[in-house]
């Protein structure tokens, strides 16, 4: 039996346990994971330094370094993450509909776990803790694979997280590290569809990419974070800079930041060398089209590719637009459909771009930076779906059911 295969079934078992575990374990479980969090920090910490310093030699960037470095206010964070996850409803068990039918049949649709679920991801360790905790509240088992270079830090995590676990008395393989750096078994685990339900990719569009095209486990698409920031003729364009600098600036390397401005002729005049000049002065490298290089000497061209890419850096691509229709043609042919923005004062201009941009979260005068299970509620997010089946956007704990139709009859035969 190979280890996919190993772990796979062991999974399974977990997650026929957990399928009709109540709210209250559940809850007492994930109570457990956070204070086991807490008292191992220095272990953790230990462990993520190690992986810190390799990646470091191994010549990551410091963006990249970033999204893989953990200090106690982020372990703080996900422990708080945690508690708001035991704040919320379970949607195992929610009866969807209820309605009798013609013959007499009581037909209810309520939700179920999905069952095992596996993630790819990479870099981010915060992703582990949230991604199992919403599994475990959700009822699901969960089979993580993460990139090598954060692999000391989720080894101790998920051992944390599994004594946490078995020290309530539950089957700890509810939480399975898949630690083996073989690339081999990545792709034995996207075709291991007699144990894995559905399976999950989190980063870059190379990774995103191979597992879409080769699994053969049913995948909900998580996509790169191409996102736009649109400043209408109608902006208010004080707002507009201060929405600007935090969709890129505040956090760079993380999928809801702003990859891209783009800014209506008639504002362009006004607005382009106070963002530019802002831009520059918080380290962001600025690539753009002709009509943006006359505002200032500092601006490098852009090339086609620059539009369609993820910079997860300090780095944007600008362009002028001649109206809302461009700007909308524009992010629905470069970006990700993952967030974008419009900064406007105009009604119907916020209608038509929120009703034609092609995206997951749309927002009005408002950072694409707030696109995230914690901001929209959910405790946390296992991912952020940019497809548009069964889930879209921010992905939390409903989104990780399906359903089931339980029937009540009396002696009803199909004549």
């Amino acid at each position: 039996m190979s280890i996919v295969t190993e772990i796979g079934s062991r999974a399974k078992k977990a997650a026929f346990e957990l399928y009709t575990l109540e709210t209250r374990m559940k809850n007492d479980v994930l109570d457990s994971i956070s204070k086991e969090l807490l008292a191992n920090v220095p272990e953790i910490l230990a462990a993520n330094q190690i992986d810190v310093n390799s990646s470091r030699q191994a010549g990551i960037s410091d963006d990249l370094l970033d999204r893989l470095m953990l200090n106690e206010k982020r372990i703080c964070q996900a422990v708080e993450g945690i508690k708001k996850v035991i704040d919320l409803d379970d949607p195992v068990g929610e009866m969807i509909e209820g309605r009798r039918l013609h013959n007499g049949l009581m037909l209810n649709k309520v939700r179920v776990p999905i069952g095992v679920i596996g993630i790819i991801y990479e870099a981010r360790p915060n992703v582990t803790v949230d991604a199992s905790v919403l599994c475990l509240k959700s009822g699901n088992a969960i089979i993580l694979r993460g990139s090598s270079n954060i692999l000391n830090t989720n080894k101790v995590i998920v051992n944390v997280m599994r004594s946490a676990i078995a020290g309530v008395g539950l089957n700890p393989d509810a939480i399975i590290l898949l630690d083996s750096p073989d690339r081999a078994l990545v792709n034995e685990l996207m075709q291991c569809r007699e144990y894995l339900d559905l399976l999950i990719p989190r980063g870059g569009n190379d990774l995103i990419r191979n597992v879409v095209n080769n699994s053969t486990v049913p995948v909900i698409e998580t996509g790169i974070g191409n996102c736009h920031v649109y400043v209408d003729e109608y902006a208010d364009l004080e707002m507009a800079l201060k929405i600007l600098v935090n969709a890129k600036v505040s956090r760079c390397s993380v999928c809801n930041a702003a990859e891209s401005l783009l800014v209506h002729r008639r504002v362009a005049d006004e607005f382009m060398p106070s963002a530019i000049d802002a831009l520059i002065r918080n380290g962001v490298e600025i690539f753009g089209c002709e009509r943006t290089a006359v505002y200032d000497k500092r601006v490098k061209p852009a090339s086609e590719d620059d539009y369609y890419r993820e910079y997860l850096a300090l780095k944007i691509s600008v362009m002028v637009v001649d109206s809302l229709k461009a700007a909308i043609e524009h992010i629905n042919k470069y970006g990700s459909h993952h967030s974008d923005a419009i900064v406007t004062g105009n009604y119907q201009n916020a209608c038509e771009f929120t009703m034609k941009v092609d995206s997951a979260a749309v927002y009005v005068n408002a950072s694409t930076r707030f696109t995230d299970g914690f901001e929209y509620g959910f405790g946390a997010e296992i991912g952020i779906s940019t497809q548009r089946l069964h889930a879209r956007g921010p992905m939390g704990l409903k989104e990780l059911t399906t359903t089931k139709f339980v029937l009540y009859g009396d002696g009803q035969v199909r004549e």
